[in-house]
């Protein structure tokens, strides 16, 4: 599907229906950070409209289109989990360095939108829960130009791995929180 496309994940989101079947985990593994030519910004003065709007496109605006379409989906009762890959950099609380002004905004908006999402899935799925996760370092086209030394840079197959045992963890009471890679909850 594409996040840029509201058809696409409705699409998806019928065939998903069309199982017979609730997901249990739905896990979103999306973002955008750079390429053609765009980079984060290190100051104000590069900012870039075209950039910004494709960093909210897919780091927030895409998510949400998600939630809309997926989260009906899941089960009445029992445990289900929808979890998207936020960035601790999306912290407003932790923010100590500046820079990195869209993408820094677009993963607080996607933060909020999973907090305000969780509280009405709660209403609905009194069970399931809606989380934004940080999973760290990884390896990947994302990261790289970015993965300097000292940095713990992770495998994508272990940086999943981690992510699972924290959903794993995760409980009701989890629901509309931002957590890292190791369960511990990040600031807003």
């Amino acid at each position: 599907m594409d996040l840029t496309c509201e058809k696409t994940i409705a699409e998806a989101a019928r065939r998903i229906s069309s199982l017979g079947t609730s997901p249990r985990i739905i896990l979103d593994a999306t973002g955008f950070l750079h390429g053609d030519g765009a980079i984060p910004e290190k100051s104000w003065q590069q900012l870039d409209a075209a950039y910004m709007a494709k960093c909210f496109a897919i780091n927030a605006i895409g998510p949400a289109l998600l939630m809309k379409h997926l989260l009906p989906l899941m089960p009445r009762e029992g445990k289900s989990v929808f979890a998207t890959l936020s960035a601790k950099v999306g912290s407003i609380g932790d923010n100590r360095l500046g820079g990195w002004y869209s993408y820094r905004a677009s993963k607080a908006a996607l933060n909020q939108l999973v907090r305000t999402a969780a509280i009405e899935l709660k209403r609905r799925r009194p069970e399931a829960i809606c989380v934004a996760l940080h999973p760290g370092t990884v390896d990947s086209k994302l990261s790289a130009p970015f993965a300097k030394g000292g940095l713990e840079v992770r495998s994508p197959s272990e940086a999943a791995n981690r992510l699972l045992e924290v959903i794993d963890k995760l409980t009701p009471a989890a629901s509309g929180r931002f957590f890292d890679y190791r369960g511990e909850p990040l600031p807003w």
